[in-house]
């Protein structure tokens, strides 16, 4: 995702947002990220209020998530359960925290959840490992191989990267939350992750229509992050995310309550966007590889981020990687790329 400082909510830290319904929204900052803030929702239920995520997992992070609690006269302690979206440290790095001082049960679906046991049992050195490897089957340069490695400490290679509090319930597609005396859908939008999910809350009588919590799959303004999450050949995670677009966009969604940036009312009408968007690039990308053969890191590097390549950290490096690769394997899948040599490194080409 992309985002500038006209992007963040204007709500004030560690004030909570009366959004009817039962529904309160708390904006909990990202350090150090241009989005500024995770939006927490809270629902209220029976049996006490369900977290809607929890936000990164940060001093300044927990003040203002405590402080939003509290000015709905409740607390950390009185969480019921925590629902994640996905399983991204933005979303659900606090979520251990209100776990430590509730007793909250924590929902995610079990794709995203075993990727939540990946990255507490994964030691520092898988992580360069694996991404080394990513950089030179794309036909990196060595030097940005050496920056990689660069960028990690040796005290940190051997730590896992992040530690997330262990799901202990899941999600299921089509199923209600359990969250007492309402009716939240569980909705399953892989792409973004591939356990990714939305909430339907079905507030109306007859026609179930109501808001959705879209998580970071439908954003005003800006689209999530698509990678290549799998290492298969099978997987497709932007045909997947395109898929579940549609699917969001069939549903009778009366407004969408995003987990960044403000809430807005016409999904379908986000969803169109949000897919000729994808369409362009993969249109230009087709358009490239017409003219020439090129290897993956020719792709990324040639692709439009939202600053000059030469600007973008090691990190975010990776991510383009990530999302280039996505869109080339989508097209692959569409038989309207592959392969053009069987050398090191691959080159691809329009089919």
């Amino acid at each position: 995702m992309t985002a500038t400082e006209s992007d963040r909510t204007s709500t004030p830290e560690g004030v909570a947002t009366d959004l009817g319904g039962g529904v309160w929204t708390i904006p909990v900052p990202i350090p150090d990220n241009p989005l500024g803030y995770t939006l927490v929702y809270v629902l209220e239920s029976a049996n006490g209020p369900v977290l809607v995520d929890a936000g990164w997992d940060d001093p300044a992070s927990l003040t203002a998530l405590t402080s939003g609690l509290a000015s709905l006269g409740t607390s950390l302690a009185d969480v019921h359960g925590v629902i994640a979206t996905h399983n991204h440290p933005d979303h659900h790095g606090l979520t251990y925290k209100v776990v430590e001082a509730s007793g909250a049960w924590v929902a995610m679906h079990e794709a995203d959840a075993a990727h939540v046991n990946l990255i507490n049992t994964a030691p520092r050195n898988r992580w360069i490992d694996h991404h080394v490897a990513v950089l030179q089957a794309a036909g990196a340069p060595q030097d940005a191989v050496d920056e990689l490695v660069g960028s990690r400490s040796p005290s940190s290679v051997v730590k896992p990267r992040f530690t997330l509090a262990t799901p202990d319930r899941n999600l299921v597609h089509g199923e209600l939350a359990d969250v007492a005396g309402r009716d939240v859908r569980i909705v399953w939008t892989p792409g973004h992750t591939p356990g990714h999910v939305c909430l339907h809350l079905e507030e109306e009588i007859g026609t179930r229509a109501g808001r959705l919590l879209s998580g970071d799959h439908l954003l005003p303004g800006i689209t999530p992050h698509i990678g290549l999450y799998e290492d298969t050949e099978e997987a497709d995670p932007l045909g997947d995310f395109l898929a579940s677009l549609s699917r969001v966009a069939a549903m009778p969604i009366t407004g969408v309550l995003p987990a960044h940036k403000h809430g807005f009312a016409d999904a379908a009408a986000r969803v169109d966007e949000i897919k000729a968007f994808h369409e362009m690039r993969l249109a230009t990308l087709h358009a490239r590889l017409v003219a020439a053969p090129l290897t993956l890191w020719e792709i990324a590097v040639g692709m439009d981020w939202n600053r000059p390549w030469e600007q973008l950290s090691v990190h975010n490096r990776q991510i383009a990687l990530s999302e280039a690769a996505a869109h080339l394997r989508h097209l692959v899948k569409r038989g309207q790329a592959g392969a053009a040599n069987a050398d090191d490194p691959v080159r691809y080409a329009a089919a």
